[in-house]
């Protein structure tokens, strides 16, 4: 699952019509060539590949040379949902996917945003539950190899924080923080 795919498909969605500098400049607004390290070249790569998969519309615009302005296609929305609502409920998923999933958030509704965060809450806890199983398991482990229960205990921790934040952000949209799609 790639971020510049959902971060271009939810800007252009956005926009309604978009070309790429406007695409850029949305991303570099939010911070997302710093916590999703996106780079120039890959926004303009992700849309020219996005309209080879159908998934937008490109149009070049006769008075302005080089321009093309890109529109979503029913078959992107159906990816940009997919890829959404996948960013929200899976815990074990990288935090640039989580980052893209929170700032296109209010795409869904209060709703289906708080259904698909108790989701990942519950992929969360599988996930810290593995990860103290195999920490449990590897104490019996050579001398030389037990250090690297550190790193499993590390990823067992952050997955309960990720869930305690969840917990927290559910309890934020009940609230009503945040306007959501419908609102």
């Amino acid at each position: 699952m790639s971020a510049t795919r959902l971060l271009v498909l939810g800007v252009v969605r956005m926009h309604g019509r978009a070309h790429g500098y406007l695409v850029r400049s949305e991303l570099l607004s939010w911070g997302a060539d710093e916590w999703a390290h996106i780079k120039f070249g890959s926004i303009y790569h992700a849309l020219r590949q996005l309209a080879k998969e159908g998934l937008l519309k490109s149009t070049d615009i006769p008075d302005w040379p080089g321009r093309v302005d890109y529109e979503i296609v029913p078959m992107g929305e159906e990816e940009f949902f997919r890829l959404l609502r996948d960013a929200l409920r899976q815990g074990n998923n990288r935090p640039v996917m989580l980052g893209a999933a929170l700032v296109l958030l209010p795409a869904l509704t209060r709703e289906e945003a708080i259904g698909l965060l108790r989701e990942r809450i519950a992929s969360l806890s599988a996930e810290q539950g593995e990860l103290i199983a195999k920490v449990d398991q590897s104490a019996g482990e050579q001398p030389q190899r037990a250090h690297i229960r550190e790193l499993l205990g590390l990823w067992e921790h952050s997955a309960a924080a990720q869930a305690d934040w969840t917990r927290a952000l559910i309890e934020r949209l009940e609230a009503g923080a945040y306007v959501m799609a419908g609102e």
